[in-house]
């Protein structure tokens, strides 16, 4: 019997996701056959190490499941090695380092305001204090990478190791740049494509498997499985990635989530996963052709994936904080997001970030997504509560009509 008070609170949150619409650009709705198999008796079993080199007994289903994540993973990438294991995708970044750095390592990455993420070396972070990093930022003008100065600050700091990937960069990234840059310094170039792994398994953005020693990723942003992360490396770094992730950084592998992972995997090869992949990618120019034409400030001015920055207080003259929390008052879920070399503190910021993987899951099309768009705009504008509560019953209605299961 579930405890009634879990019970409710669990009633309580699928009534929420149910109700509100949300544009989390890191967030998305595994399929009912992956929560399945997530809530499923394989989370009783341990299974340190790897299939057929484990510590405990009684693993052989374990290793034919992880044997098929790892098969699915390298026919979904074309990759040489796949590590299945990590729990999350700061796991995967924690065990890239820890394979291939030593404390106190120069690490180049991209900072935390131009869109990098807290592992890529921010101080407060665990990358930040074992590793020593340099950051790149995005120019100032364009808010784009620039490449050119990328490689100066390469020349001069010497990296061990350079990261490409960013959490909330809107743009393509040029992986066969950074490898050019990494070669020149003698770097490994390591990939976070943990937003846009969904994007680059339909073909839809630039592959960094062609390119990099190592790629990170989480399994439940784009690629809309569980929650968690996996590695990516060339074979000949198969030993020292695998050794990082157990006994480096982790024990016992959670056998549930790989195979959740498995069959998100699976999904992603189905023809129909690109149409949905190229949908995402739809619908966001829709929500931009809307704020372009309110005039609302857009960092880097168009998107060439799954989310953008929006700038609110150049547009509004509110932070994103103040944005969010308007926002949700129509059931309108966002996150606040720093912007390129942000004014604000960060727990104010200066923008929000929006994405559409939530929305394209619930089968949202171009139409819906600049009416949702429209909303957001009118909510901004004019957050008068009359018109808060007329625009509520709006997105009331569309969470009606686009349910995610």
């Amino acid at each position: 019997m579930i405890d009634s008070k879990i019970k409710k609170l669990i009633a309580k949150e699928e009534k929420r996701q149910e109700e509100e619409i949300s544009l989390i650009a890191s967030e998305n709705y595994a399929s009912k056959a992956i929560l399945e198999i997530d809530g499923s008796i394989l989370t009783n079993k341990y299974a340190e190490g790897l299939p057929a080199k484990r510590y405990y007994g009684g693993c052989k289903n374990i290793d034919e499941i992880e044997l098929l994540a790892i098969n699915y993973a390298k026919k979904l990438f074309n990759a040489e090695h796949v590590n299945v294991q990590p729990h999350s995708g700061s796991q995967a970044n924690a065990a890239a380092f820890l394979a291939f750095l030593k404390p106190k390592d120069v690490v180049l990455s991209m900072s935390l305001n131009s869109g990098g993420h807290l592992t890529h070396g921010h101080h407060l972070n665990f990358s930040g204090n074992y590793y020593k990093f340099v950051f790149y930022d995005v120019d100032a003008k364009s808010q784009l990478l620039d490449y050119e100065k990328i490689l100066q600050l390469a020349l001069i700091h010497k990296p061990k190791l350079i990261i490409a990937g960013a959490s909330s960069y809107s743009r393509s990234i040029d992986f066969k740049k950074f490898s050019e840059i990494a070669k020149k310094v003698n770097a490994f170039l390591m990939v976070d494509m943990a937003h846009i792994a969904g994007l680059i398994a339909a073909k839809l953005h630039p592959d960094p498997f062609l390119y990099a020693d190592v790629i990170t990723s989480t399994t439940h942003k784009t690629l809309r499985g569980p929650r968690g992360g996996i590695i990516f490396c060339k074979q000949k770094y198969a030993k020292i990635i695998d050794r990082a992730v157990f006994p480096g950084t982790q024990g016992g592998p959670l056998e549930h989530i790989i195979a959740a992972k498995a069959q998100a995997f699976f999904e992603a090869l189905q023809p129909e996963f690109k149409v949905y992949q190229n949908q995402i990618l739809k619908n966001m120019q829709a929500m931009i052709k809307a704020f372009k034409e309110e005039k609302f400030s857009i960092v880097s001015s168009i998107s060439n994936n799954h989310l953008c920055i929006i700038n609110t207080y150049k547009s509004l003259g509110i932070s994103g904080k103040k944005a969010t929390e308007i926002l949700e008052k129509v059931n309108l879920i966002v996150n606040k997001n720093v912007i390129p070399f942000d004014e604000l503190k960060p727990y104010y910021a200066s923008g929000i970030r929006i994405g559409t993987p939530l929305i394209t899951t619930r089968g949202f099309k171009e139409k819906d997504s600049y009416f949702l768009a429209q909303i957001i705009i009118s909510a901004l504008k004019n957050p008068d509560l009359k018109n808060l509560e007329k625009l509520k019953l709006k997105v009331l209605k569309l969470s009606k009509q686009f349910r995610f299961y």
